[in-house]
């Protein structure tokens, strides 16, 4: 049974208590979307351009687009959420890119204190407990509403994590997920140890999860069982989408394989089991985190994956633990929400006791592979290699200062962040960049984001001025508070739903839907630069210190991921090697020098108000 958002999800108890009187998304006012778009995009035209964009906007305005908005409010009126089931198409399913690197985020956990494969299956035995607990808690919707500003928030996300798998197509993927209340709740995970994978029972005859010391040793029988690398077939779902679904076509016609990718893919999680970090120079947690986001190539552990399912927990022997999650369906902060349970649980260390039942024994998976599936495995391994090559992943643990000194300061500490972000950049290129900070929309139901467009005419301002000796220091003091007041109504509308992205993106779409012509906004210069975000960014918190990290989402761009804590902050930064304009050591000298200064200015002149 599929679960599409929260239809199937019967409300009995408080994850669902508030799910079906939270408001629907509303469609923002047409010339407040056009006025400020036309203010986002000011910051990156030169007056002959702007006039230009001008023009475009005010014939958009004036001919298709009331008609356009008219159609999109009509869209509002009969569905639950005018935007979330285009979103899930337009952003993920439809497209055509790998999900390794492009899509899929991966997320760095602390490093944990065992060490050896023993340690690493008796730790990964207690978080795979861990996840278990929390699933009968998402069950038995026992989970709090997770609230933003004292508002409830839409937890149907939190539904599509576990017993999830994307499936690929040779035009678009479909998704799975299995309704909590079906009777065919799966009973098994799928495990994964150098390439092969086997299913693994975790639930006992009477329904109970297995106890800690069980799972441990399940665990064991799968790496007793799999001594030798194989080929890697998981290396297929690293592939463009047609590809591997050229692949998974052919592969299926086969009832072995089809039974073992029908396994996977109906399996509550994926666990990897991963050998030692590669022999690579640098700072082990940037190593540890690649191989979390990516793997590090076929010679690797790009293979040690199955990068269809939603949820990946990874495990390396020598106390480095992540988990990498497919993006269709949910968010960084639903993820988080989990995988902080799930290190709450570990740290309490406690075992579930054992049950009464005997554990099934680990399914080795088998798959026949033909000539021509094998000819895919090596070009896909070739790809991941490259792929794994090219991000320049860093993580910075600013120690400095952290949120504590920003709120000192009555400022907000996410869009203070975005600051430092805008001059860290401007300060390397000496010109602003489009950015992109992902703004939550689970106020409503089924909400799944917008974009808060970061550099603006107030951040340029401020960016401009910091290292002019002739300004004087309250001045920019001024300009960067009123930087800040401008990112904080910006971010307000966004999460409140009168973002400006996405409504364009329903009214582009709804020509699209309607076989109308593309409106001129959409082809027009600014359009096209306003959204080649060369920064985009997302604020993923967690009380632990973890971090999340994901791949630029244009050539010459970064990735910007943050976590932060009271009295530091943690950044991840990524950048392609393949691009000469690009590097993350010389973007996270410039951010780290940035904050310092920052901070300095503010302290220097604490009097300066606006």
């Amino acid at each position: 049974m599929v679960v599409e958002g929260q239809q199937r999800i019967i409300p009995k108890g408080r994850t669902f208590s508030v799910q079906y009187s939270l408001p629907k998304l509303p469609v923002p006012a047409l010339d407040q979307t056009l006025k400020k778009y036309l203010d986002s995009c000011r910051p990156l035209l030169t007056d002959d351009e702007y006039n230009t964009t001008l023009q475009v906007v005010n014939r958009f305005r004036l001919k298709e687009g009331p008609d356009l908005h008219k159609l999109l409010e009509e869209r509002a009126q009969k569905e639950v959420n005018w935007l979330s089931e285009w979103w899930k198409y337009w952003a993920y399913l439809d497209a055509r890119v790998s999900v390794l690197i492009n899509v899929s985020p991966g997320i760095f956990l602390p490093r944990q204190n065992y060490r050896g494969l023993k340690e690493q299956l008796e730790f990964a035995a207690k978080f795979i407990s861990g996840v278990l607990d929390y699933k009968t808690m998402l069950d038995a919707q026992t989970i709090p509403v997770d609230t933003l500003g004292g508002k409830p928030l839409c937890m149907s996300q939190h539904y599509q994590l576990l017993n999830a798998c994307r499936i690929p197509g040779l035009k678009t993927d479909s998704h799975i997920c299995v309704d909590p209340n079906e009777p065919s709740q799966p009973k098994h995970i799928t495990v994964i140890y150098n390439n092969h994978l086997f299913s693994v029972n975790v639930f006992g005859d009477q329904g109970k999860p297995l106890s800690i010391a069980q799972l441990s040793s399940q665990l064991h029988n799968c790496v007793n069982l799999s001594k030798d690398a194989v080929a890697p077939v998981g290396i297929l779902t690293t592939m463009d989408r047609t590809t591997w679904g050229q692949v998974y076509t052919d592969m299926i016609k086969d009832k072995t394989n089809k039974e073992s990718l029908e396994n996977i893919q109906g399996s509550i999680f994926v666990v990897c089991l991963d050998g030692p970090l590669p022999s690579q120079i640098g700072n082990p947690v940037d190593v540890a985190a690649s191989m979390i986001l990516h793997g590090g190539g076929s010679k690797a552990y790009s293979g040690n994956r199955w990068y269809d399912k939603t949820m990946q927990f990874i495990f390396n022997p020598d106390g480095f633990v992540g988990l990498n999650y497919e993006h269709t369906t949910a968010e960084g902060p639903a993820v988080i929400g989990l995988s902080d349970h799930v290190l709450d649980y570990t740290e309490r260390n406690q075992d579930t006791g054992a049950t009464t039942s005997n554990a099934k024994a680990p399914q080795l998976l088998h798959f026949n592979i033909s000539g021509k599936t094998q000819e895919a495995i090596d070009k896909g391994s070739q790809e991941a290699d490259v792929a794994a090559n090219d991000v320049m992943l860093r993580g910075l643990f600013f120690k400095d200062y952290g949120k504590n000194f920003i709120k000192q300061q009555k400022l907000s500490p996410d869009a203070y962040i975005q600051m430092a972000f805008q001059l860290a950049y401007y300060r390397i290129y000496k010109e602003p960049c489009a950015t992109y900070e992902t703004g939550s929309l689970r106020r409503f139901q089924l909400g799944r984001t917008d974009t808060i467009r970061s550099c603006s005419i107030a951040s340029l301002a401020f960016t401009k001025v910091m290292d002019d000796p002739s300004v004087p220091g309250a001045k920019k003091v001024d300009l960067l508070r009123q930087a800040i007041q401008s990112h904080r109504k910006y971010t307000d509308d966004t999460i409140n739903g009168q973002g400006i992205d996405r409504h364009l993106l329903g009214l582009r779409l709804t020509a699209l839907e309607k076989g109308k012509e593309t409106p001129g906004i959409f082809n027009d210069p600014a359009f096209r630069k306003s959204t080649h975000y060369q920064i985009s960014t997302s604020q993923v918190a967690s009380k632990y210190k973890a971090f999340l990290c994901f791949g630029p989402v244009v050539p010459d761009g970064y990735g910007l991921c943050y976590n932060p804590q009271d009295d530091e902050l943690i950044i991840s930064i990524s950048s392609f090697n393949s691009n000469s304009q690009t590097n993350s050591d010389t973007f996270s000298t410039s951010l780290l020098k940035s904050l310092q200064d920052m901070q300095k200015l503010l302290a220097n002149h604490t009097q300066a108000k606006l």
